[in-house]
Order: C-alpha cells, then structure tokens, then sequence
C-alpha cells in the first residue's frame, strides 16, 4: 500500500511541478538581489531545501545574488514578517492566512500542499477520552496558527462550541511545558510536535487529521510586493520547491535523516511523521479558496476575526507575458 501510495503521489507532483515549471517560463520581471524565506524547523520541505540549498543555485543562476533564511517558531510571526516586509515567502499551516488577511497585511497565497498531520492530544491518564469530554477544559494551540482550525473544527464535530473550552494560546515549546506539567487539559499541535508528544511523552490521541473532516491544506505564501515586483523570482523559488516536494514523497526515510540532522529532532519521530504525510505542490485552485473563505466565514461568525474577507482577493497569479 505504501509504495502505491508513494507512486501516486509522486506522479501527482510531477504533474504539479509541471504546472509550476509553465509558470516560471511564463513570469517576467526585474530580479532582487536577495530573497528572504521564512521557515519552521516543522517545515521539512524547506529545511530540506535549506540544507540542499537548491533555491540558491537556480536564484544565482537567473542573477540573484544570494538568499536569506530566517527561522520562526510557528506560523503567525512568520506572516507578521512577511505583512512587514521584512521576509519575502514562508510556508504555514491554513489559519495564519486568515488571521493576516483579516488585520490588513500586504500578502498573496503563491501555492498549496497538504497541510502535516495535527491531532488532539491529552495526557496519557487524563480522564477525557473524546472530543466532547473537553466542555469546560483548558486546551492549548497556537492563536491563528492551524491548530487553531483543527480545535475549532473538532469542537463542531463534537457538539460543541468555542467557548464551551477554557482556550490557552500557547506556543509549541511552551505548550509542552504546560502539557507536560500538568497545567493544561488538551494540547492541540502538528506534527512533528505531535510524533514526538506521543512518542515521548506519552500523549494519547483524542481526534486527529487523519479524520478528513479535519484534514486541510498548507500554503506557500508571498509577500505581495515581491510577488508583484519579481514574479520571476517566485516562481523559481517555487518550482524548486516543488522539485524537493517531489523527492521528498518518493524517499521518505532520507527525508527523515536529514530533517533529524538540520532540526535536532529524533529520527524516529520525523520518521511516523512522514509516513502519514502527503506530499505535493501545486497553484492554488478553486477548491483550495473554497475551503479557506468557508474558514474565514467561520472565524468571523466566532468573533475570532474582526472583519469579513474575501480569499480570493489575495491569490497570486502569475502575469501573462
């Protein structure tokens, strides 16, 4: 079943890097002479990317001088950045988008990929053992990063509402801390925090991703200055990319040996974490903005968003030559 998988997925990147080479062929424009990528250790495509450094040769070779990685811990500094200007593309989970687009930032969703696996997690003796045992608990994700919509949505799956939890904003690193002091009830968070709370720490899963009510989408996001200014830019960015996206799917053990080495993570975490991942790359398409204005409506009806947005406002497109 694994290798069928891997084929099927490796064929369905091939046909997205296709997509992104037609792309590329087609942009025009002036070149920087320095892009700046935001990263999560979590982000193994482009950490891998990173290592490799394969953005920097095909940037140096259409004349961008050089590239800049600045590492962020989760998804929302990391669009705070890119609204600043002060990184150029980022990846992150489906939420942080939102939460960027509803404060004003100046950004554009360049492309998409499935979303890592996330789950809801609590100790291993807690005495919740489902989704609806957590009315009045205290739960913990980052505020405006995915797991914020995998708690949103598995609270409706449950019958239940936001405000039926005591929500606690916290970081992966302090999540942990507070998961593992006993201060918070649930923990909700992605992988590779996810393998590594199981594995390590024995958390016990209550709902997870794998369940495709909660599944979603990641994106490849760009400031929206670059993106108009240096199309040519992005798009070789992307393209290569799509390239290690590709690699990545189809040798899944070496991925987890160099993420291992590059983020100090165990091997055999990273290891289960690819081995439920999916891996593609590709523009984002009408059912990819379907899925994120129903989100954002959702957030708005919560109050969790101060404004009505429109998603496909701020989807890039390459221009026509």
């Amino acid at each position: 079943m694994q290798k069928m998988i891997n084929r099927r997925t490796f064929s369905a990147g091939l046909a997205a890097l296709a997509t992104l080479s037609g792309l590329h062929a087609r942009a025009q424009g002036a070149l920087p002479k320095e892009v700046r990528i935001g990263f999560q250790k979590g982000s193994a495509i482009l950490v891998l990317a990173k290592k490799q450094q394969v953005i920097e040769a095909r940037l140096k070779a259409l004349g961008v001088a050089s590239v800049k990685w600045i590492e962020f811990q989760f998804g929302p500094p990391l669009l705070e950045a890119l609204g600043a200007g002060a990184v150029d593309l980022g990846s992150v989970g489906d939420t942080p988008p939102i939460f960027a687009q509803a404060g004003g930032a100046n950004l554009v969703y360049a492309a998409a990929s499935p979303s890592s696996h996330s789950a809801v997690l609590v100790p291993r003796n807690s005495p919740i053992h489902s989704l609806t045992d957590l009315r009045g608990k205290k739960v913990a994700f980052g505020r405006g990063s995915s797991a914020h919509n995998v708690t949103v949505r598995a609270l409706a799956l449950a019958g239940l509402k936001f405000d039926d939890i005591v929500p606690t904003y916290l970081s992966p690193a302090d999540a942990t801390a507070a998961f593992n002091g006993g201060n918070i009830d649930a923990w909700v968070v992605w992988d590779p925090y996810y393998a590594i709370a199981v594995e390590r720490y024995g958390a016990r899963v209550i709902a997870d991703t794998s369940d495709r009510r909660l599944a979603s989408s990641s994106y490849y996001i760009a400031s929206r200055s670059f993106a108009t200014q240096y199309p040519a830019a992005l798009s070789a960015a992307l393209e290569e990319i799509g390239k290690t996206t590709v690699w990545a799917g189809h040798n899944r053990a070496e991925l987890a040996a160099l993420a291992a080495e590059a983020t100090g993570i165990d091997v055999k975490s990273w290891t289960t974490a690819f081995a439920r991942a999916e891996f593609s790359l590709g523009p984002v398409t009408e059912s990819h903005i379907t899925q994120q204005q129903q989100l954002a409506d959702t957030f708005h009806a919560l109050g969790i968003i101060p404004r009505k947005i429109q998603v496909k406002d701020i989807v890039w497109r390459v221009p026509a030559p």
